[in-house]
C-alpha cells in the first residue's frame, strides 16, 4: 500500500540547485534510508515530506488519512510544557484516554472520573500502550517527566522528541539522524525496536550499523540522480560498485565514440542535411556523456608530522568529581606512540570530560597530566566552529595554516586539503553561512588537521557527517602515524579505527578493553550468557563476581595485546622457515659442515618457535 508519492520535485536556492525531478515512493512497512552527500538537500528533502518546507516544482502526494510524524536534528519544542506535557501534548486519542486514566490515579477520591477513565482504557486496550510508552521513556533515561523543556540539554530534547515521534505510532515517521545524541546503549535498543515494529520509515542516518541492522531499502542521491536499492547497507555498496564499474564502462565507450564523432564533425561540409543534423545533435549528447566526472576524491597523505618523543602523555592519580558524581579516582594510565584509543560508556559517565583534562581545558581535582615536550594536540570538539560573518570557506581555514607538510619535502596546500574533503575549488569560495551543518563539520575537521598534530582527540566527529566524508575521514585516520583518542557512538567508524577501548561504566569505573567495539560487545554478550546458563543450573553464581573474574582474566595491557597479535604472525613465519630448511636437507651436495650448519640453524628455529608459542599460550590463557 503506497503512503506518500514524489513526483518531480526540485529545489534551489538562488543559483545553487539543490536537485531537480527527483521522484520515489514509500510503501507501507518499508524502512527506507536515504543517502547523500552534505549539501546534496537531505535536509531539504525531509523537511517537504513533514510538510515544513514546499518544493520549487513537484509535488508530493499522501494517502489519505495518513498520520506523519517528523524528528528534526534541531526539535522545535515548547519550552514552557513539562516532558510529561510535551507526551500528552499529542492529538493522539490512546495517549488522551491514558493521561485521563493517570489523572485519575492521581485524585483517587473521585470514583466516577476513575471508573470512567479505567472503562477507557478497556474500550480501547491502552494498557499495552502505556506500557510500552513508560519503557519507551525509560530506554531514552526520560525518567523524570515533570523536568521542563527549558532546562533540558540539547541530547535530552532530541530525546523527548524522539520518544514522542515513537509513542505517537505514526503510519510513517521521517527521521533527521536518529543515532545523534544517543549513547550505544540507546542505539541498539532502538535498533531492535525498529527491526521488530512494523513501522514504516525514511531516514538520514549516518549510522552503518544502523541501516545494516535496520533498512530494507536505500535510496542514494548521487550527482544529482536517484538510484534506488532494495536491500540494506552491504547489498547497497556490493551494487553500488557494481554501477560505478559499469558507468566506468559506459564513459569509456563514450569518450572512443566521441573521438570518432569528432573527427567526423571537422570533415564536414558547412551545409548539412537532415540527417547529418540528426548525427550532429547527437554528437553533443554523446559529448557530455563523455565529459561527465565523478566528484570524487580520495585522500592519500603521506603526514610528515611533528617527531613524537619519548614521553607522550601520561596521566598520574587523576581524579574528578561533580557534585554526587564521581568521574575519576585515581586513575593512571601512560600513552605510547602510535596508540590508537576509544572511549565508550553511557551519557553522563564522564567522556567528554575525560576529554578536557587530557587537553588542558579542564584540571583535575587532584593528580598531575605530564605532556611530551613533542606532543601537539588537535582537538575536535562537540561544538563545532566559530564563523565569523562574511568568511568565505577558504579564509575560515587559512587563519589556521597555508599547508601540511609531506613525506619528501612535498607539502598539501590548504586548498588541496579542503578538496581532499570534498570541497571543490568553487565551493571553497562559498559564504560559510551557506553551508550545511554537515558541510561546517566538514571545514571545522579540516582546520583541526591544517594544524598539523601528531595527537588527536576526537569528541564525536562522526555527527552530521554524511556517508562519503566518513569514508574519507576514516582513510586519513587508518593512515595517521600520530596518537587518536577518539568518543564516538557509531559502531562502525570506531571498529575501523581503535585498537583498544576505555569503556566508563560510571561512578569512576574505567576499564581497559583490549579490542574493538564488536569485541567488546561479544564479550559482554558472552558474560551474560554465562550468567544465565549458570542460573539455569541453579549454580549461586553472583553475576558481579562473574564479571570481575572474567575481567580479572582478560585483563592484557596496550602492550600484551600487541605482543599476543604479533606474536601470531611471527610463529607463522618460523613454521615457514622450519619448512623450508628443512626441505634444504634434501639437497644431496650438502658436505658435513654444511649439514652440521643447518642442523644448528633449524634447532634454533625450532626453539624459538617453543619460546614463543609458550608465550602465546600464556598471554591466549588470560583471554579465555
Amino acid at each position: 500500500m503506497n503512503l506518500l508519492s514524489v513526483e518531480n520535485i526540485a529545489k534551489a536556492y538562488g543559483e545553487h540547485v539543490l536537485f531537480s525531478d527527483i521522484s520515489f515512493g514509500i510503501n507501507k512497512d518499508q524502512k527506507i534510508a536515504l543517502i547523500a552527500k552534505n549539501g546534496s538537500g537531505k535536509t531539504s528533502i525531509l523537511n517537504i515530506l513533514s510538510g515544513i518546507d514546499t518544493p520549487d516544482s513537484g509535488q508530493v502526494n499522501y494517502r489519505k488519512g495518513i498520520r506523519v510524524s517528523f524528528l528534526d536534528q534541531e526539535p522545535n519544542l515548547d519550552p514552557n510544557l513539562t516532558i510529561e506535557e510535551t507526551i500528552f501534548a499529542s492529538d493522539n486519542e490512546v495517549l488522551q484516554v491514558i493521561r485521563a486514566y493517570e489523572n485519575a490515579l492521581e485524585n483517587p477520591d473521585d470514583a466516577d472520573a476513575y471508573q470512567h477513565a479505567f472503562e477507557g482504557m478497556e474500550r480501547f486496550q491502552a494498557w499495552d500502550f502505556e506500557t510500552q510508552y513508560k519503557q519507551i521513556l525509560s530506554k531514552l533515561n526520560l525518567n523524570d517527566i515533570h523536568l521542563k523543556v527549558a532546562i533540558l540539554s540539547g541530547g535530552q530534547k532530541k530525546r523527548l522528541a524522539l520518544a514522542n515521534a515513537l509513542i505517537n505510532k505514526p503510519d510513517l515517521l521521517v527521521l533527521d539522524e536518529p543515532t545523534n545524541h544517543l549513547d550505544l546503549e540507546m542505539i541498539e535498543w532502538l535498533e531492535e525496536y525498529f527491526a521488530k515494529e512494523n513501522m514504516t520509515l525514511f531516514m538520514v542516518t549516518h549510522d552503518r550499523y544502523f541501516l545494516e541492522r535496520v533498512c530494507n531499502e536505500i535510496i542514494e542521491l548521487d550527482e544529482g540522480v536517484m538510484y534506488p536499492y532494495k536491500g540494506n547497507y552491504s547489498y547497497y555498496l556490493e551494487k553500488k560498485e557494481a554501477r560505478i564499474e559499469q558507468e566506468v564502462t559506459e564513459q569509456h565507450k563514450s569518450k572512443l565514440l566521441f573521438k570518432k564523432e569528432l573527427d567526423w564533425m571537422r570533415r564536414q561540409p558547412k551545409a548539412r542535411t537532415t540527417k547529418s543534423k540528426s548525427r550532429i545533435d547527437d554528437f553533443y549528447e554523446i559529448k557530455d556523456r563523455a565529459s561527465k566526472r565523478r566528484n570524487e576524491n580520495q585522500v592519500e597523505l603521506e603526514i610528515n608530522m611533528e617527531r613524537m618523543g619519548s614521553k607522550i602523555l601520561e596521566l598520574h592519580k587523576i581524579s574528578k568529581s561533580f557534585p554526587g558524581k564521581p568521574i575519576l579516582d585515581k586513575f593512571e594510565y601512560n600513552f605510547l606512540r602510535g596508540e590508537r584509543l576509544g572511549i565508550i560508556g553511557k551519557n553522563g559517565t564522564g567522556k567528554s570530560t575525560f576529554l578536557n583534562i587530557i587537553s588542558g581545558n579542564d584540571e583535575p581535582d587532584s593528580g598531575k597530566v605530564v605532556v611530551g615536550e613533542t606532543i601537539k594536540f588537535g582537538y575536535y570538539t562537540q561544538k563545532g566552529i566559530n564563523i565569523k560573518e562574511g568568511q568565505k570557506v577558504i579564509d575560515v581555514i587559512r587563519e589556521f595554516g597555508d599547508y601540511i607538510p609531506l613525506a619528501k619535502g612535498r607539502q598539501i596546500s590548504a586548498q588541496q586539503l579542503l578538496e581532499r574533503f570534498l570541497f571543490d575549488r568553487k565551493k571553497q569560495y562559498d559564504f560559510v553561512d551557506k553551508l550545511s551543518g554537515g558541510e561546517r563539520k566538514r571545514l571545522y575537521l579540516c582546520t583541526i588537521l591544517i594544524q598539523n598534530p601528531n595527537f588527536l582527540i576526537l569528541d564525536e566527529p562522526t555527527n552530521d557527517l554524511d556517508i562519503v566524508t566518513l569514508n574519507v575521514l576514516e582513510s586519513f585516520l587508518m593512515d595517521f602515524p600520530g596518537c587518536l583518542l577518539v568518543v564516538s557512538h557509531d559502531r562502525y567508524f570506531m571498529d575501523k579505527i581503535v585498537d583498544h577501548l576505555f569503556v566508563f561504566r560510571g561512578d569512576a569505573v574505567v576499564e581497559d578493553f583490549p579490542g574493538n567495539y564488536s569485541d567488546f560487545r561479544a564479550y559482554e554478550d558472552s558474560v551474560v550468557m554465562e550468567y544465565r546458563a549458570s542460573k539455569k543450573e541453579n549454580t549461586p553464581v553472583e553475576p558481579e563476581k562473574t564479571v570481575k573474574v572474567k575481567e580479572e582474566k582478560k585483563k592484557l595491557t596496550f602492550n600484551e595485546q600487541k605482543e599476543f597479535t604479533n606474536l601470531e604472525k611471527e610463529i607463522k613465519k618460523l613454521e615457514q622457515k622450519k619448512v623450508d630448511t628443512q626441505q634444504k636437507f634434501a639437497d644431496t651436495s650438502l658436505t658435513g659442515e654444511q649439514i652440521d650448519k643447518l642442523s644448528i640453524e633449524l634447532k634454533e628455529i625450532e626453539e624459538t618457535i617453543e619460546a614463543k608459542t609458550e608465550r602465546w599460550f600464556e598471554l591466549s590463557a588470560q583471554l579465555e
